[in-house]
């Protein structure tokens, strides 16, 4: 269990069913939703899926429910790991239903979190049954399921018009009774063009054995795939009559899903998911967690894994003084400064704080560094006059310098550390310059988290401010050899300056300096390594 502030029980009954703690002024039990978190990829979880989990008072998840989606609860829900790996249980299934049956009764919001869908073989129509027999109401969000995802990250429609006109879904489990009691698999053989096993690695021999027997043809063609829509994903196709020789070749462990039909040759043409310019890469994440998102976004759309340990966080001032001040005599200046989206911001909770609002930057012109910054304006409402098209201090001194603010007073809002360039290319410029700190960085990268990445391995690191490095390397200690091997992209000139100095590689920088360049150049320097490792294998 993690995330949990306070233990939601104390001690346990005798058989272990444990007593909960009821939830103030609970009345009735509270409802439990069954939610599909779709097949691994975490943006496959439906919208109604998110927002259940986002309002839940406690999360029972599976071993298959993408773990970024736990970033999504609340900060006071209790993380129960009920995951089930073939011979390695964490909670039985009657355990798992008591516990739904024991919160809701306590008054709590109850969200089952099933990979996949709760009803295709993920048991939950029996925990949906156990509830209702004793009248916790309950809802099913439906999910993705991987019966149908996982071949499409393969390639491989389930149905093609001309190749195949019908698909069914089997569980490989039942294949356990291999005298036909629970499958018939003459029927089964001939029932769909195209047949998918969930579950089914383990019984994979006989599964084969038992279609081979039944007239399937040897010869069809036929596909494992592993871990299906993550950056994990691994498929071995083969034909029927050779995959099991191909999986074991490739040491193939499940979770997996078995494709058998014609629709697998189509996978030579429209192997989508690999082909993603960063498939596979582990990528860490050390911007803020506020502004970690798009990002993360960005790399999973590009088939990368992204890790996210946050090197930095933003904070309030602890004195606002001199901020509140500027912000109360905007209009004696000309121009306004905003060096990132996260000034915005805090420009924006202290104007409330004062009873103010966007009407006070009524007088001075505005520019932002940057698109995000320019995006964070217009989400107050506000136009940025300036933009430059390089998100540097260089720029932003060439861009106003070509407008002309000799004599201009000029007001910027930045970050706690900035360096000294921008006002002092501004100063030379003849403009009055006055630099307020908008907001503070405080260290926020997690050493125990950042070492369990490490030890599993990197492929690459994102770095998109001078004090996203400063702050990694002092949880490392100062030590950057956990992370050579790693590509380093940069998001701009001032962070890869800070990066070199500190001893580090940087492989690629971004240009334009923007998140979307970001990602592109750490594409371009991820083909190019994968390019040299075929090479030189």
């Amino acid at each position: 269990m993690t995330n949990a502030q306070t233990t939601a029980w104390e001690h346990a009954t005798p058989d272990g069913e444990p007593v909960i703690h009821p939830a103030p002024n609970s009345q009735r039990p509270a409802l439990v939703t069954l939610v599909g978190a779709g097949p691994g990829d975490p943006d496959l979880i439906t919208v109604a899926g998110l927002e259940a989990l986002r309002a839940a008072d406690v999360v029972v998840y599976d071993r298959l429910a993408a773990p970024a989606l736990l970033q999504e609860t609340h900060a006071d829900a209790l993380l129960v790991d009920a995951g089930k790996a073939p011979g390695a249980h964490r909670l039985d299934q009657d355990g798992i239903n008591a516990l739904l049956a024991t919160h809701a009764r306590a008054g709590r919001t109850v969200v089952r979190l099933k990979g996949g869908d709760p009803f295709v073989f993920g048991r939950g129509g029996e925990e949906a049954l156990y509830l209702a027999e004793r009248g916790i109401p309950f809802r099913v969000i439906p999910g993705v399921t991987s019966a149908i995802a996982a071949p499409a990250f393969a390639g491989i429609p389930v149905t093609q018009r001309t190749v195949a006109g019908s698909f069914l879904v089997i569980t490989g489990h039942d294949a356990e009774d291999s005298d036909g009691r629970r499958t018939d698999w003459h029927a089964v053989a001939r029932a769909a063009d195209t047949l998918v096993f969930m579950m089914g690695v383990e019984r994979l021999e006989q599964i084969v054995a038992a279609l081979l027997a039944a007239g399937r043809p040897a010869e069809q063609p036929a596909a494992l795939v592993r871990w299906g829509s993550t950056p994990q994903q691994a498929v071995v196709a083969a034909t029927l009559g050779t995959i099991v020789a191909a999986a074991e070749a490739r040491a193939l462990a499940p979770p997996a899903t078995l494709v058998v039909g014609e629709v697998v040759r189509l996978r030579e043409r429209l192997a989508w998911f690999e082909s993603l310019p960063l498939f596979g890469a582990r990528v860490l994440v050390t911007r803020t967690r506020e502004q970690a998102r798009g990002l993360i976004t960005r790399l999973r759309t590009h088939g990368a894994q992204p890790l996210e340990v946050p090197a930095i966080a933003c904070a309030p001032l602890e004195d606002p003084g001199a901020l509140d001040a500027a912000l109360l005599d905007l209009a004696r200046y000309h121009w306004i400064v905003f060096a990132s989206a996260n000034a915005v911001q805090a420009a924006f909770a202290r104007l409330n704080a004062l009873g103010q609002d966007a009407r006070a930057f009524a007088g001075p012109r505005i520019c932002a560094v940057g698109s995000a910054t320019a995006a964070a304006l217009a989400g107050h409402g506000l136009r940025a006059d300036l933009v430059p098209t390089r998100f540097t201090g260089e720029a932003v001194v060439q861009a106003l310098g070509a407008i002309g603010v000799r004599g201009a007073r000029v007001l910027t809002l930045r970050p706690e550390i900035a360096p000294p360039a921008f006002v002092d290319g501004l100063r030379a410029l003849g403009a009055e310059v006055t630099a307020v700190t908008a907001y503070r960085t405080t260290h926020g990268a997690n050493s125990s988290a950042l070492a369990a990445l490490l030890a599993e391995g990197l492929d690459a690191i994102t770095f998109t401010s001078s004090s996203t490095v400063t702050s990694l390397l002092d949880a490392l200690g100062g030590d950057t050899a956990p992370l050579r091997g790693a590509l380093i992209a940069s998001i701009g000139p001032s962070t890869s300056a800070t990066a070199r100095a500190a001893g580090l590689r940087v492989d690629t920088e971004a240009d334009p300096h923007t998140l979307d360049g970001l990602v592109t150049a750490l594409a371009r320097a991820w083909q190019e390594r994968r390019r040299l490792e075929e090479a030189h294998p």
